[in-house]
């Protein structure tokens, strides 16, 4: 069975397993559409704007486990529902899988043919441009570079990474890798810009050991200004990194084009205004990068000073590159 994960749920499982097939994209669309069978754990299925809906569902098996059995034919049909905490739930369904499969009932499962090689095949296809991108050389620095390096420079087995509203979420949901259970938080729908910011905070006090970062555009950062001096009082070693190119995305066409309101979308970018003085003058330790060759070492500096309790801001001159997985049943916005 391959294992699609919602946004919230980012992180219960582990992202480099063989079955895991993704959050959002193609490869996530593709077996949404084929699924005949969909077992639905710990997810009200309700329609939201970053959430998939299912396809066809009315010619699906939907197989609904959730603790609050209002969700249960809420939004499409159930053909078995579990009422009850999804731990206990999973742990019940193991422990039949593994009775039948040892022959304790009499079954001798089922073999999982090349299901393994085909998700492979699937997310290394869905997935080819993002990492094109991830290894780019180009000025302004392409985002994905920035994921991609760090990726590379963070144990992803001991840190935490956020995102902010618009093209951080969107874009950090379809490619970064997330291999714990609260390494990532995604988030949508219920929480202010800037909320970036309090999610490291937190993730900083419940895991101490834990490198803590907040991943932010141009109106994230607007939004947290006043309160970065927590940090400071706190002595909260987190690594804000900042991707700046100068504009909002997602209001209007934006990104897109000129559309009728473009001062929703352009703002004083880093031609204008350098948030790295800003910042620095706080008590931060922070850069500004414009070459993609000094991405490593300037978030290595940033998590080295954030193990003495300074917090640190880096930001990363880049262009504006609307690029990522969509929705099942949603169009690009």
């Amino acid at each position: 069975m391959c294992r699609i994960t919602t946004l919230k749920a980012k992180g219960a499982f582990p992202e480099n397993h063989p079955l895991f097939v993704g959050v959002r994209g193609d490869q996530v669309a593709h077996y949404l559409n084929k699924s005949d069978l969909i077992l639905a754990v710990g997810t009200s299925l309700s329609p939201g704007r970053f959430s998939h809906a299912i396809p066809d569902a009315a010619t699906k098996t939907i197989i609904h486990c959730n603790v609050d059995e209002l969700h249960i034919n809420k939004m499409y049909p159930t053909a078995h529902a579990v009422i009850g905490d999804a731990r206990l739930a999973l742990q019940a369904l193991r422990q039949e899988v593994s009775d039948r499969n040892s022959g304790a009932t009499g079954g001798a499962g089922r073999n999982a043919g090349n299901v393994a090689a085909e998700v492979r095949a699937a997310r290394h296809e869905a997935l080819a441009r993002y990492r094109q991108v991830m290894n780019s050389d180009e000025t302004p620095i392409n985002p994905y570079r920035v994921y991609g390096d760090l990726m590379e420079v963070l144990d992803l087995r001991n840190s935490f990474v956020t995102h902010e509203s618009g093209n951080t979420r969107d874009q950090l949901s379809t490619v970064f890798d997330t291999l714990i259970p609260r390494g990532f938080l995604g988030w949508g729908n219920v929480s202010t810009l800037g909320f970036s910011l309090a999610a490291a905070i937190a993730a900083k006090k419940a895991f101490p050991d834990r490198a803590s970062v907040a991943v932010t555009g141009e109106a994230g950062l607007g939004y947290m200004l006043g309160n970065l001096e927590v940090l400071l009082r706190e002595k909260l070693g987190i690594t804000v990194v900042h991707i700046s190119n100068g504009g909002f995305a997602g209001y209007g066409p934006g990104f897109w084009g000129p559309g009728h309101d473009p001062f929703t979308h352009q703002v004083l970018g880093p031609d204008e205004v350098d948030m790295s003085k800003v910042i620095g003058a706080l008590g931060f330790h922070t850069e500004r990068v414009s070459e993609p060759a000094e991405v490593i070492s300037a978030l290595r500096r940033a998590l080295d000073v954030n193990t003495s309790g300074r917090p640190a801001y880096i930001e990363f001159i880049c262009c504006q590159y609307p690029v990522y997985g969509q929705w099942v049943g949603r169009s690009a916005e």
